[in-house]
């Protein structure tokens, strides 16, 4: 029947579709898995369809961590309703949450944390696309252990819509920086299409031994914001600043 229908009609119809329906119609064909994966039609889409603002509160109960999404309007006080966990997801006890963009949210798995004992260097970090429970896992690897310490960030491209991670591996000890001659952090990205680590293309990264990066990330229009420490020590005191670095 969609021989007879043409290929652009078909791709209107399916923009006004919900997104568990295209998750099924990938399987279909080449053609329409290719339509559906694609930049173009993915932002398409996302900008016909605006969803209801929800809430996702997270608890740990008895050990057992929980999550409740919530719709933020009048019915919140009478929303107790709590989801079915995808795997890997349910089996977490030391995540803790990245960011959240355009309804996917990342989380990151620090299994020196969790585990203890021998350390490999690589965590993990999920991404769980929450309208169709839909978990992917990212291997996080070189992550920063004794002096080194890993800060990771999560936004979504407002051009083409596609997830990224970076991650940014720094030492943690201001000490230490004073007695090393090169930069003090290194900084990758992960983009979903490729599957993989790179380094940034611009090599626009300020060399300055008295920043420290913070914990504290969030994704604004299309920029990504790290909060970092500026430390100086002058004649023995000591202070700190609080810039942004996009």
């Amino acid at each position: 029947m969609s021989d007879n229908i043409p290929f652009e009609i078909q791709a209107e119809i399916m923009k006004k579709l919900p997104a568990k329906s295209l998750v099924q119609f990938r399987t279909v064909s080449k053609a329409w898995k290719s339509l559906i994966d694609s930049s173009q039609f993915i932002v398409e889409y996302s900008g016909r369809h605006t969803q209801e603002q929800h809430l996702l509160v997270w608890y740990s109960h008895k050990f057992e961590q929980k999550y409740v999404p919530i719709v933020d309007d009048h019915t919140f006080p009478e929303q107790k309703v709590s989801p079915t966990i995808p795997p890997p997801m349910n089996m977490l006890n030391y995540a803790s949450i990245i960011g959240i963009s355009h309804g996917l949210l990342c989380l990151y798995y620090n299994y020196q944390e969790g585990l203890g004992g021998p350390y490999s260097g690589t965590d993990i970090a999920f991404l769980w696309n929450l309208s169709i429970r839909k978990v992917v896992a990212v291997a996080v690897p070189n992550v920063g252990c004794g002096m080194y310490e890993t800060v990771l960030g999560f936004g979504v491209c407002r051009e083409t819509i596609e997830p990224k991670i970076v991650k940014v591996t720094h030492i943690k000890r201001f000490s230490d920086m004073e007695s090393i001659s090169c930069i003090p952090w290194q900084v990758e990205i992960f983009t979903s299409s490729t599957g993989a680590w790179r380094t940034p293309y611009s090599t626009n990264l300020p060399f300055n031994k008295s920043i420290e990066f913070n914990c504290f990330t969030v994704a604004v229009d299309g920029f990504m914001y790290l909060l970092v420490i500026e430390r100086n020590t002058m004649d023995g005191v000591f202070s700190s600043g609080y810039p942004h670095i996009p």
